[in-house]
């Protein structure tokens, strides 16, 4: 865990604590993290130093003090047991100005630069859309928040963008209350309500039997999008993702690359299943496997570009002539001197200003014709027509499909 415990003052007398996580740059907006109904437990740290890492400075108050201070369970039958009583008992009305009294210390810390936004899971989902309506908190993201239809009479009341997530067989969120709550934001462009199909309470709990990893990544991009529009901080993804691309395959540098990516980055080139996860992976794969075993001539020409809030989509032409041992999309076959062209899709995720993955894909069986080691014959296969059509989307459709001429008529 990377952040510390502070004292905060309680306006009705009486000091609780929380735990606070700041990005590595030392400065940056707030985000009030609120707590499930296990406590400020290492889950819910390392959620903190997870989005310390993003850019905000994150403040995890002990929601639980006036019952016992300190409050940190795991997630066995026994603590879950010992969760609910904590629940049960916990008020509400008194939470909600406890924790915009953290929110007050929050602001004033000076490693926030001002704004500040709600994150909240379980019982915190419930507290993030209270804060959104009783404090002026600037934004507010809701997971899986229990029991919030019981107070669809304050939705008026929120005067800020919401982001709410919702499970699909979540039966402590069931359908009739999600229903109720879409009807009631109905009207609210501002407000976003996302439902997950086939996922659990808690999906976005890593330690938990209900973890669902892809609606987890989801959600957690539409959360970014939010804080990152309402709060900042704003990154030039633009610029950073071209100076990566540059050190790799211009100026051909192992160190300066792995300087751009996050500690713990990974790579995955989709069709070979080559890369590397964690750094020291990753760095022996460019230094030994990639940057060196790009041909001479290799060049990437852009078709399109699509930049989100945490992601870039990047659509390329990917020209070389194979002159050299290619291990990380031709591992193992020798150089044949042929020219090939070849549409390459990089989906590329950020961390704050850090590049954290890269997910590569190409059309390998157009590379494979290409280079005169997979015969067309009668497989539903092109070459560098793919390419080719890329960039004139007039020449011919369907050659492949023999029944298109048939139904011409």
């Amino acid at each position: 865990m990377a952040g510390q415990w502070i004292e905060i003052g309680a306006a009705d007398g009486g000091t609780f604590k929380g735990y606070v996580s700041v990005p590595e740059s030392g400065s940056g907006p707030g985000i009030l993290l609120l707590h499930e109904i296990f406590g400020v437990n290492a889950t819910m740290r390392s959620v903190a130093d997870y989005y310390a890492e993003e850019g905000y400075v994150v403040l995890v108050p002990d929601l639980f003090w006036r019952l016992e201070p300190g409050v940190e369970l795991g997630y066995s039958d026994d603590d879950f047991s010992k969760a609910l009583v904590y629940n049960e008992s916990f008020d509400a009305k008194q939470g909600v100005k406890d924790v915009d009294d953290a929110l007050k210390v929050l602001r004033a810390r000076p490693e926030c630069t001002g704004k500040v936004g709600a994150l909240g899971f379980c019982l915190g989902g419930k507290l993030a859309y209270l804060m959104a309506a009783r404090t002026d908190v600037d934004c507010a993201v809701s997971y899986y928040g229990v029991g919030i239809e019981k107070n669809l009479d304050e939705v008026d009341h929120v005067s800020c963008p919401m982001v709410f997530h919702f499970a699909e067989l979540d039966h402590f969120v069931p359908a009739e209350a999600r229903a109720q709550i879409g009807a009631a934001f109905s009207k609210r462009p501002e407000v976003e309500l996302y439902s997950y199909p086939g996922c659990d309470h808690a999906f976005a709990a890593s330690e938990r039997a209900t973890f669902n990893k892809p609606a987890s990544l989801m959600a957690h991009s539409r959360s970014i999008a939010l804080f990152r529009k309402v709060l900042g901080p704003h990154y030039d993804l633009d610029s950073l993702w071209q100076r990566h691309s540059d050190l790799e395959f211009v100026e051909r540098s192992v160190d300066a690359t792995m300087a751009t990516m996050v500690p713990e980055p990974y790579v995955n080139h989709i069709p070979t299943l080559t890369g590397g996860v964690g750094y020291r992976d990753l760095f022996r794969f460019y230094k030994d496997h990639f940057i060196p075993k790009n041909p001479a001539d290799a060049k990437l020409i852009p078709i399109s570009r699509t930049i989100g809030a945490d992601r870039i989509v990047d659509e390329v032409l990917f020209c070389f002539t194979h002159d050299i041992e290619i291990d990380w999309m031709l591992p193992g076959v020798p150089p044949t001197g042929k020219y090939v062209e070849v549409p390459l899709v990089a989906i590329v995720r950020f961390r704050g200003d850090k590049l954290y993955n890269e997910h590569i894909y190409w059309d390998q069986a157009s590379v494979l014709v290409q280079i005169g080691l997979l015969e067309r014959g009668n497989l539903p296969v092109v070459g560098v027509e793919s390419a080719k059509k890329l960039v004139d989307e007039t020449l011919p459709s369907n050659a492949l499909m023999a029944s298109w001429a048939k139904s011409a008529s």
